[in-house]
């Protein structure tokens, strides 16, 4: 009774309300099959010895049958020799022999009941298995997609993290000439709004350099792009 009690429980378990409930619904699932593994083993197991025991009250009820026939022969020898006294003795062991065979006939028709119980038990906790291992499966491989997507994502995010980190000195370089032209181009405009024969020679070199510092910072943003080039 205790094993088809627990059989019955996992019958009974619905295994989506399981599912919502667990921490980790992927463990609590391969418990869960290897819980019905067992009991199914076990069922298996009874449902074998249900069926020796069929084939054991079969031949011991067989066997009364023959016993009871075979005083009632002897009982009607005895009869024939006019030994009624021996021939009363000879009925009353075949009628023991009947009552005999009538009770292991009952228990036959018993355990072959018995028996059929636990073969629809063992049919339907195995279909039960094989839905616990499919949900299960299925889950397994939810959360290895779902494994492979974060792997995706942090790549992908990793990747974008490397290209920022790579054009932000180009970006910076970029800036730079900018604001070096702006510069320059201010410088101009303020030289041509002045005479240029009042132009200092401190002004005249201050020119020299930013414009020299304009065509260095052109020079290396030129080979920045060549060198990203070639590397990709």
């Amino acid at each position: 009774m205790a094993l088809m009690e627990r059989v019955a429980m996992l019958m009974r378990a619905n295994v989506n309300d399981l599912i919502d409930r667990a921490e980790d619904p992927e463990k609590m699932l391969r418990q869960l099959v290897l819980d019905m593994e067992n009991q199914l083993l076990q069922v298996k197991t009874q449902v074998a010895i249900a069926i020796a025991d069929q084939h054991l009250l079969e031949k011991k009820r067989k066997e009364q049958d023959d016993l009871a026939s075979e005083w009632s022969r002897k009982a009607e020898l005895a009869v024939g020799k006019g030994q009624d006294d021996l021939a009363r003795a000879a009925l009353e062991r075949s009628l023991s022999h009947t009552q005999m065979g009538e009770g292991f006939a009952q228990q036959y028709v018993d355990q072959t009941a018995e028996a059929d119980a636990l073969r629809v038990t063992y049919t339907k906790l195995e279909a039960k298995l094989k839905q616990t291992e499919a949900q299960c499966e299925m889950m397994a491989a939810q959360a290895r997609r779902a494994r492979m997507v974060s792997k995706a994502n942090a790549a992908t995010a990793a990747t974008a993290d490397a290209a920022t980190k790579r054009t932000s000195p180009l970006q910076r370089l970029k800036a730079k000439l900018q604001n070096a032209e702006a510069e320059n181009a201010a410088s101009r405009e303020m030289l041509t709004s002045e005479s240029f024969s009042n132009e200092s020679l401190e002004d005249r070199f201050a020119v020299l350099e930013r414009d020299e510092k304009v065509e260095r910072l052109l020079g290396e943003l030129k080979q920045k792009q060549a060198r990203m080039l070639e590397a990709g």
